[in-house]
């Protein structure tokens, strides 16, 4: 693919293209109105669409694949030795660079597949907000894990095993409960094994995604382009409500079960440190979706509103969840109240009957 991409790029224009296609794209509207523009492609041009996108998929994949074990790795050995050598340094820094720039072409692919219709058009504040935002993610992620899994090497691999597996199998369930028909249509040589075969890859890379940060690109195999184009605020917030409380109770096993190989660390300002880093991850997430995505004015609510609406959610779950535990301490005490108040009725009935008895003597 490189070598046919450098040759079509430098040899286009010598030749005229002895067809075109016309591609149809719309403005992002402003004051309420939209355009459309029509636009030629040749043939040279699409063959070079087609091979971005193709070295866009492969970023990720090797990102995730590839670097985000080898960071890992990495940062263990240097736990372990207590100490970072140069070259450990160097790699882990590359390897960093790499899944960060594979979380930033996994978001842009995201949002290119999503709003097809529209000319989409990437600032640079938005790339260094996702730059910032995956940086801190993975960074603080990593650590997280290296530091569980020095005092508890067998836990780790339950705890990334369930990880793994919830991800992996979360787009089957969604497409088992949806009843959709089974795709035919992701490649026509395919057969029904070999289309099986690819979407269990798809949701197998989707999980190594998640595991390490929050996938843009949602997988949602009852979809033709197999990627849900709607976004789903509630599914991303209770994401990061649910790996911020996996972090925090992580660090705090670290912290109950850590050994006298870490007298030379202080402990709770580390915890305190990764804590902030994730937030600090959230936070310009939060900033990138509310000022800098280049699709926000689609957006049917705003980020803040879509928390809002979550928090308001988890508030209300959680008084209905007090009120009927209430209920349910009055209900149980009922029984005990109705004794009384019949035990409380016949004593004051044989008080009445003593004082009828005493007058009608004294009569």
């Amino acid at each position: 693919r490189c070598v046919e991409a450098f040759y079509i790029y430098f040899h286009a224009g010598r030749v005229e293209e002895p067809y075109v296609s016309i591609t149809k794209k719309r403005q992002m509207p402003k004051d309420g109105y939209s355009e459309e523009i029509e636009k030629e492609v040749g043939q040279a041009e699409g063959k070079l669409c087609t091979h971005r996108s193709a070295f866009s998929r492969a970023s990720v994949i090797q990102a995730f694949l590839g670097s985000a074990p080898q960071l890992t790795l990495q940062l263990y050995i240097c736990v372990l030795q207590q100490e970072v050598t140069v070259a450990r340094s160097i790699f882990m820094v590359l390897s960093l660079l790499s899944i960060v720039y594979g979380a930033l072409r996994c978001n842009i692919l995201a949002i290119r597949i999503k709003y097809d219709d529209y000319d989409v058009r990437v600032k640079p504040a938005a790339y260094l907000c996702i730059f910032l935002w995956r940086s801190f993610e993975i960074a603080t992620r990593v650590t997280v894990l290296v530091l569980f899994g020095s005092v508890l090497r067998t836990w780790v691999f339950f705890v990334v095993l369930l990880n793994f597996l919830g991800f992996c199998f979360y787009p089957w369930v969604l497409f088992w409960l949806s009843k959709s028909p089974f795709p035919e249509n992701i490649e026509k040589e395919l057969s029904r094994v070999g289309t099986t075969i690819v979407l269990c890859l798809l949701t197998f890379l989707y999980a190594g995604i998640n595991m390490f940060c929050w996938s843009a690109a949602q997988v949602e195999l009852s979809d033709p382009d197999l990627i849900s184009k709607s976004q789903n605020w509630y599914r991303m917030t209770v994401y990061y409500i649910v790996r911020l409380m996996e972090n925090a109770f992580l660090l705090l096993m670290w912290y109950i079960y850590r050994t006298d190989f870490y007298l030379y660390v202080c402990a709770p300002m580390l915890v305190l440190q990764l804590l902030i880093g994730y937030c600090m991850g959230i936070f310009f997430m939060l900033v990138f979706y509310q000022f800098c995505h280049p699709c926000k004015k689609l957006f049917s609510a705003s980020i803040t509103e879509a928390l809002l609406s979550c928090f308001k959610l988890l508030y209300f779950i959680c008084q209905h969840h007090k009120s009927t535990l209430l209920t349910g301490k009055v209900g149980v005490k009922s029984p005990e109240n109705t004794d009384e108040a019949q035990g409380s009725s016949k004593r004051i009935d044989s008080q009445n009957r003593s004082i009828h008895q005493s007058v009608s003597s004294n009569a």
